[in-house]
């Protein structure tokens, strides 16, 4: 039976793992056991995805990311270079804690640049986008820019990923889309 995705020869696929059409491994990856990839998603070299974790469609995993038991990444999400997922909170080299796994949640179409930390048990809103080097220790807005250790809030951006400049009625138009924003109550929404 022919293979609907593509792995490079030194990647690892459990047999119970389920990787979506047209998807592409590449090289040293490991894929476990009940792990879950859409189709169309790109995981570069020596990506780890733990058991049962749940990738979404279209999503891009740069080289060197952990994907770790508890993380659902939905469409769509992008995830840079060497950035870092946690799942305990007080880890322990002698003490098991899989039971204290924390769920971390990355909404559709979000950004986590180079570098970043995502504290477990959080929730990355839809389109958000985590700046290189941030770490992650609460949950980000839907369109959020955040940057720093600790990562705070510094602005909006568009879907098309560009910060978005808000006139006097709080609207902004995105430069590349054209699609209109408006902020209210530090909620973003297309109009």
């Amino acid at each position: 039976m022919k293979r609907s995705y593509f792995s490079h020869e030194t990647a690892i696929i459990h047999k119970t793992a389920k990787v979506g059409k047209g998807t592409k491994i590449w090289h040293f990856s490991h894929i476990m056991q009940e792990a879950q990839l859409g189709d169309r998603c790109n995981l570069g070299q020596n990506v780890v995805i733990s058991p049962k974790v749940q990738i979404g469609n279209g999503v891009k995993i740069q080289n060197n990311v952990s994907v770790y038991t508890g993380v659902i990444c939905e469409d769509n999400v992008f995830l840079g270079p060497s950035m870092v997922f946690t799942n305990v909170i007080n880890p322990r080299s002698f003490i098991v804690r899989k039971e204290e796994f924390k769920a971390t949640y990355i909404e559709k179409g979000a950004t986590i640049g180079a570098n970043a930390t995502i504290i477990c048990g959080n929730r990355i809103g839809k389109y958000a986008m985590v700046g290189a080097g941030a770490v992650i220790t609460k949950p980000v807005k839907p369109y959020a820019l955040v940057v720093g250790n600790p990562a705070k809030q510094i602005g909006w951006v568009s879907k098309a990923g560009h910060r978005l400049e808000f006139d006097v009625g709080n609207i902004a138009i995105c430069k590349e889309s054209n699609e209109t924003y408006s902020l209210k109550d530090e909620i973003l929404t297309i109009l």
